[in-house]
């Protein structure tokens, strides 16, 4: 902490809503980044080297060389669910905790899947572009470009979490009929409530209509989604990507859209974030997002809210209510 203020010493590593950030400036002193720069690894050390704590988001990788010279630090709180972005195993080695930021972005993030679906399987981004391009002339009901139906369809979640069951449970709506693979299965009272079936992956990949990825990102899950998993696809059906980038082969999937061997994909996610593959951006077939699945203001801000309460905490010699690493 520092001497002259004995508050502790946090760095903020992106730009976070301003009355948010004069509120934890009361209790801490705070460097933080409001110009929301990308940090270079370089930088980011130097950054850590004095500081208690740090509070990041995703596109912040925090590793063992960040760590050798941060002897002061005590918790990385990320203000995210997913963690990929932080080596766990050098975070225990050097006894920092580390924490992240679940539960208050499921609802959000699970609506967003559904309209990302939606929009992917009714063709609406690439309708309007041919609106605006000025292809309609006249009322047509076999040239005008044709759909997906959703309703009635079967829809395939890889990843059953909260996410995945928020997802679900809006599927009956429409009547879906709700399929899922997971690393473990569902108890039978949550499998009825969510009205979701437990399938193995080749099973659902070959029945899906609509698949949708919310599994968190693994070294094991690189590449889960490749030329291999994408020929097992129905030729009518849509694949949704709001879990992590890297899960996806996104040259394979690529050419698999190209070449019309699945019917168009919905991406919120990317393998290089921010860069997004130019294939990809070739493509009519694909609706490309900028990883928004949470951006609400109010989601944004519980999350930002969650991750200093559980920053805060770790400083303070309390359990953090979402601890990752301890």
């Amino acid at each position: 902490m520092s001497e002259k203020t004995q508050k502790p010493k946090i760095l903020v590593a992106r730009s976070i809503f301003p009355d948010i950030l004069e509120r934890l400036q009361e209790v801490a002193e705070v460097e933080s980044n409001q110009s929301d720069r990308i940090w270079e690894p370089e930088a980011l050390r130097q950054a850590l080297v004095d500081k208690d704590a740090a509070i990041i988001t995703g596109s912040e990788p925090i590793g063992e060389a960040h760590l050798k010279t941060a002897t002061h630090l005590k918790i990385i709180s990320n203000i995210a669910v997913g963690y990929n972005n932080l080596d766990l195993a050098a975070l225990k080695a050097a006894n920092i905790l580390a924490t992240n930021t679940p539960d208050v972005l499921t609802e959000t993030t699970a609506d967003f899947g559904f309209a990302l679906l939606m929009a992917t399987a009714r063709r609406v981004t690439e309708t309007e572009h041919w609106l605006r391009a000025g292809h309609w002339k006249k009322f047509s009901i076999c040239d005008t470009p044709l759909a997906m139906d959703i309703h009635h369809s079967n829809l395939g979640i890889m990843g059953m979490g909260r996410i995945g069951q928020a997802i679900a449970k809006r599927a009956s709506g429409f009547s879906m009929n709700v399929m899922y693979h997971n690393r473990s299965r569902l108890s039978p009272d949550l499998e009825q409530e969510c009205g979701a079936r437990y399938v193995d992956r080749d099973t659902l990949l070959k029945e899906s209509d609509h698949i949708i990825l919310v599994m968190p990102y693994t070294p094991e899950n690189h590449h889960l989604f490749g030329e291999k998993e994408l020929s097992l696809m129905k030729p009518t059906a849509t694949l949704i990507n709001i879990a992590r980038g890297g899960i996806v082969d996104e040259l394979a999937l690529a050419k698999a859209l190209k070449e019309k061997r699945i019917f168009a994909a919905g991406i919120d996610v990317f393998e290089g974030e921010p860069t997004v593959r130019s294939e990809l951006l070739a493509l009519s077939n694909v609706v490309l997002s900028p990883h928004i699945a949470s951006a609400t203001e109010k989601t944004r801000r519980a999350m930002i809210e969650l991750a200093i309460k559980n920053c805060l905490a770790g400083l303070a010699g309390l359990a953090p209510p979402n601890l990752i690493v301890y």
